[in-house]
């Protein structure tokens, strides 16, 4: 008999932890809790209960919630799992998902018996991820030969200063981080920041990340793609019933 995993659900909506509930209740899931808040996952001392390895948190990302929640739980965890469910396919999503700290993102085109199995893979420590992201990658690390960054960084005006500190957002770095590599303070490091995103015409990190990718600056963010197994997406569930719709 397989190890029973231990499920906490945080949505929003109380109908989507139900259509959770009725998905992951069975003998390979135990639910731990149901809650539309991170703080009712947290001890006195603000961490995570029941903080263990096969403990998963699965968190409903509908209409963009998610990104804070995923953020604060992953601050306040040591081994407990993070699962993120999106709406919908978006390689910046994905991506930022990964930086702030989830160890699988599941898109919710996706049958229940596949979405049990990945949560399974997230508890046992696989990094779970839309098979759509390995296309994106696959496509987009081509497109620049070598040398052409230089180029195309010259072209929109980004010092050296500033192409060094796009190549550490795209490691995941934060700024605290960015500004004892490069020995300079974080109120600079913000300013630097700012230019780069202004000079890219972007809105955020990951997509100032994404554009170093497709320009040939450097590899992916810290995906490790030897510890994942992508998720095959099929046809979108009813929150109440779990049955395709």
């Amino acid at each position: 008999m397989s190890k029973v995993i231990s499920i906490s659900m945080l949505a929003k909506n109380e109908i989507a932890r139900e259509g959770l509930r009725q998905i992951l209740s069975g003998e390979s899931f135990t639910i731990e809790a149901s809650v539309s808040d991170v703080s009712a996952l947290l001890n006195a001392q603000g961490q995570i209960l029941r903080d263990k390895a096969d403990h998963v948190i699965v968190i409903d990302g509908a209409g963009g919630n998610g990104r804070d929640a995923c953020r604060e739980i992953a601050a306040r965890r040591t081994e407990a799992r993070i699962a993120l469910l999106l709406d919908q396919y978006s390689f910046e999503e994905v991506v930022e998902a990964f930086q702030l700290g989830a160890d699988g993102v599941i898109i919710k085109e996706i049958s229940c018996a596949p979405l049990a199995e990945s949560i399974r893979l997230v508890a046992m420590g696989e990094k779970v991820f839309p098979s759509q992201l390995i296309t994106n990658i696959t496509n987009w690390i081509p497109t620049a030969a070598a040398g052409d960054w230089k180029s195309s960084a010259s072209a929109v005006g980004l010092s050296e200063r500033e192409i060094e500190i796009l190549e550490s957002i795209m490691a995941g770095m934060a700024n605290k981080v960015i500004a004892r590599q490069f020995s300079i303070c974080e109120a600079t490091v913000k300013v630097h920041v700012k230019a780069i995103l202004r000079k890219l015409g972007v809105e955020n990190r990951t997509q100032a990340a994404t554009w170093g990718v497709k320009n040939g600056l450097g590899e992916p963010v810290q995906l490790n793609l030897r510890e994942v197994r992508p998720v095959r997406a099929l046809p979108r569930l009813s929150p109440v019933t779990g049955r395709a719709a």
